[in-house]
C-alpha cells in the first residue's frame, strides 16, 4: 500500500471555525501573540497565558472535524495515510485518523514547567492555577511557543522521507521550519498543494496546485487519487 503523507496547517481547521492569528495581523482573539505564545509572555503573566489557552480549549470542544478531515480518514481505505500537522487541535484524531504527529504540541494536553517530558491529558478544558506535575511543579500548555524548538521535526522528517505521495493543505510553503519538510521527499514523489490563494514556492520540488479551500480541494484530490467520487 502506498504511503500518503499529509502536512496540514491552520487552513484546514479554519473550516471548522478555528481562527488563525496569521490572518489577523499578529493578533489572535485580540491578544498580542507574543504575550500568549512565547516563554517571555509566560514569564511576565502566566495567568494571562493560561486563560488564553483555557479559552481556546473551551472553543475547541464545540468545533467539529470538517469534510477535509473526514476525507483523509476515507483515504485510509486506499493508502497508508499519515498526518503531520502544525495544528494543536485534535480534529484529525476526532475525525478518526489513525496516525497523527503534532509538530507544535497539543492543545488538550499540559506539560510540566520543570520537565517537558512530563505530559498529561487535560480533563475538560482547563489547566487550573494549582495544577501540578508529579514532581510538584506548575503545569503549562503543551504547545510549542515562539523561540522554542520544534521537538517533533526529526520524526516528521522521517515520515515525509517515506512518502510516496505528499499532500500539503492549509499551510503555505513559506513558514519555516515546517515548510522545509517538503525538501525531504524524493524527487519522484508527487506533491499536491491545496490552497485557495496563490502560493509562491521557492523550493526545488514540482508542486501540483489545487486552488481550492481545504474541504473542496481534498474532495478533488480524493477523486484524482482513487478515480472515485468522494463519498460525501
Amino acid at each position: 500500500m502506498e504511503k500518503l503523507v499529509v502536512l496540514s496547517g491552520a487552513g484546514i481547521s479554519a473550516e471548522s471555525g478555528i481562527k488563525t492569528f496569521r490572518d489577523m495581523g499578529g493578533l489572535w482573539e485580540e491578544y498580542d501573540i507574543m504575550e500568549v505564545a512565547s516563554p517571555e509572555g509566560w514569564s511576565r503573566n502566566p495567568g494571562l497565558v493560561q486563560k488564553f489557552y483555557n479559552d481556546r480549549r473551551r472553543q475547541l470542544i464545540d468545533c467539529k472535524p470538517n469534510r477535509a478531515h473526514l476525507l483523509f480518514v476515507e483515504l485510509e481505505k486506499y493508502f497508508d495515510v499519515e498526518i503531520v500537522t502544525q495544528n494543536v487541535d485534535d480534529l484529525h484524531e476526532r475525525a478518526g485518523s489513525s496516525k497523527v504527529l503534532h509538530l507544535h504540541g497539543e492543545l488538550r494536553k499540559a506539560q510540566s514547567t520543570h520537565d517537558p517530558s512530563l505530559v498529561y491529558d487535560i480533563e475538560g478544558w482547563e489547566i487550573k492555577e494549582d495544577d501540578r506535575c508529579e514532581k510538584g511543579y506548575p503545569l503549562r500548555p503543551h504547545v510549542v511557543w515562539f523561540g522554542e524548538p520544534v521537538y517533533a521535526m526529526e520524526p516528521a522528517t522521517a515520515i515525509i522521507n517515506e512518502a510516496d505521495i505528499l499532500v500539503v493543505v492549509g499551510t503555505s510553503l513559506n513558514v519555516y521550519p515546517a515548510a522545509g519538510l517538503v525538501d525531504f521527499v524524493s524527487d519522484s514523489t508527487p506533491v499536491y498543494l491545496i490552497d485557495p490563494n496563490e502560493v509562491m514556492y521557492y523550493g526545488s520540488k514540482k508542486v501540483n496546485m489545487i486552488r481550492e479551500k481545504a474541504g473542496k480541494g481534498v474532495g478533488l484530490l480524493f477523486e484524482k487519487l482513487t478515480n472515485k467520487k468522494p463519498p460525501f
